[in-house]
C-alpha cells in the first residue's frame, strides 16, 4: 500500500529506530511508547488487520510472537516479564492499519488493560 505508515518504514521512506528485522517482519521503538520498552512488531507483507488473516497467513503470525520473544531475550527484559497486544478495529484502539504486535516491559503492567 502506498499510503500505509507502516509500509512506509518497511521500505525506508519514514525512518524508525530498527530494533530487530528478519524475512518477514520488522520491530522498532514506538514514538508513543506507553513502557520505558516499547516496541511495535509488523509483518513486511501488508495486512491491515487480524478480520483480514488468512490461512496462508499463520507463520506470519508465528513470526511475530517469536520475534516478541527474540526481542525480550536481546533487551534482557524476557526473565522479569512482558505484554504483547495486538488491537483489531477503531474501538479496539487500532489506529495504524497495518497488522503489528505492541511488545510492552520495563514497568509494572496491570490487569486488566485499558
Amino acid at each position: 500500500m502506498t499510503d500505509c505508515l507502516f509500509c512506509k518504514i518497511i521500505k525506508g521512506d519514514i525512518p524508525s529506530e530498527n530494533i530487530y528485522e528478519n524475512g518477514s517482519v520488522y520491530a522498532f521503538k514506538d514514538i508513543n511508547a506507553a513502557a520505558p520498552h516499547h516496541y511495535l512488531i509488523i509483518p513486511k507483507q501488508h495486512i491491515a488487520m487480524i478480520n483480514d488473516l488468512q490461512t496462508s497467513d499463520a507463520s506470519v503470525m508465528g513470526e511475530l510472537f517469536l520475534a516478541a520473544k527474540n526481542i525480550a531475550t536481546q533487551q534482557g527484559f524476557a526473565e522479569e516479564g512482558y505484554r504483547t497486544v495486538m488491537n483489531c478495529g477503531e474501538a479496539a484502539g487500532q489506529t495504524v492499519f497495518h497488522l503489528h504486535l505492541h511488545l510492552l516491559a520495563g514497568r509494572d503492567l496491570s490487569w486488566p488493560p485499558g
